[in-house]
């Protein structure tokens, strides 16, 4: 008597599954990352920093150019000179986020007041609450999706080359900055920059909590095809430290080596789309750690 065996996915039947995952992922994070800018913080004047933040900056000024077109506009060679450096894939996903993203503000911005979807009431800090967690939670969706939304994201991992000995997070957090500070001096009022920092620190907790639940920091366990490589990319390009664990495979008994890399919940996006400009297929395990005590991360006198 032949007993029934379980039909298991092949691996492109699963990479299909998993490629419709991601789209969905992208594609919702985005939209909702896009609700949050047209529906809540623009009306209410103020911005969620970022190239988006900028684009809306813009727009005020010189209304007959959309939201839309200008992060179109500066992202397109941010991509040009990422593509190399990130890989065709990881570029591929964040183009389509960035571009759905475009599409979505500008339709609000268009059609929202007789939709009723834009918020014109009087309570400025109720739009900030909403309009930070909605664009947090809608890009920690699209990190989810392997994907980000560009812009000062990347141009930040670019600036690191030139500024080796600053971390990514803060040159974000400087760029976000700038976009903020020129939001009181657009829209001429101090106000819009309280408010706009208020809208960027939520964003970056709902961000935090989406990617990683109460854990910001993700410890990644990686089994490559080419770990040499890897390991000088992730140095390089996401600027964390690697650790090279010898390891024994089970079921072949083939000695390899695995890779062991704390990084920041948002770097995990970048640090998958590094693996795979050498290995289409690696093997990746991603844990939250409740706690990092070290360089890049918390003090050892942080917790005396």
């Amino acid at each position: 008597m032949q007993k029934n065996k379980k039909k298991v996915p092949s691996g492109k039947h699963a990479g299909k599954l998993l490629f419709i995952r991601d789209f969905l992922l992208w594609t919702f994070g985005a939209a909702l990352y896009s609700i949050g800018v047209a529906s809540f913080t623009t009306p209410s004047k103020f911005v969620a920093g970022g190239v988006t933040g900028l684009a809306v900056l813009v727009n005020h000024l010189v209304p007959f150019i959309t939201t839309g077109m200008v992060v179109i506009a500066v992202n397109i060679p941010l991509f040009i000179l990422a593509w190399k450096k990130f890989g065709f894939r990881f570029i591929a996903r964040t183009v389509a986020a960035t571009v759905t993203v475009s599409l979505v503000i500008d339709f609000i911005d268009t059609y929202g007041e007789s939709l009723g979807i834009i918020y014109n009431g009087d309570e400025k800090l109720l739009a900030a609450v909403f309009g930070g967690i909605l664009c947090g939670a809608g890009i920690g969706i699209v990190f989810l999706g392997g994907a980000t939304t560009g812009g000062i994201d990347i141009l930040a991992r670019f600036l690191r080359i030139r500024f080796a000995h600053i971390p990514v997070g803060k040159l974000i957090m400087i760029c976000d900055f700038i976009v903020v500070m020129l939001s009181g001096i657009v829209y001429k009022s101090i106000e819009s920059i309280l408010f706009s920092l208020i809208v960027v620190f939520l964003a970056s907790q709902a961000l935090d909590f989406v990617v990683s639940g109460r854990s910001h920091s993700k410890l990644l366990f990686i089994m490559t095809s080419n770990p040499d490589e890897a390991v000088k990319q992730i140095i390089s390009e996401c600027g964390r430290g690697v650790s090279v664990l010898p390891v024994q495979g089970g079921y072949t008994g083939e000695n390899k080596k695995m890779l062991m890399c704390v990084v920041r919940a948002h770097e995990v996006a970048l640090v998958r789309a590094v693996i795979s400009k050498y290995d289409e297929n690696p093997f990746i395990i991603v844990t939250d750690s409740s706690e990092v005590l070290g360089n890049g991360f918390k003090s050892h006198k942080d917790t005396l």
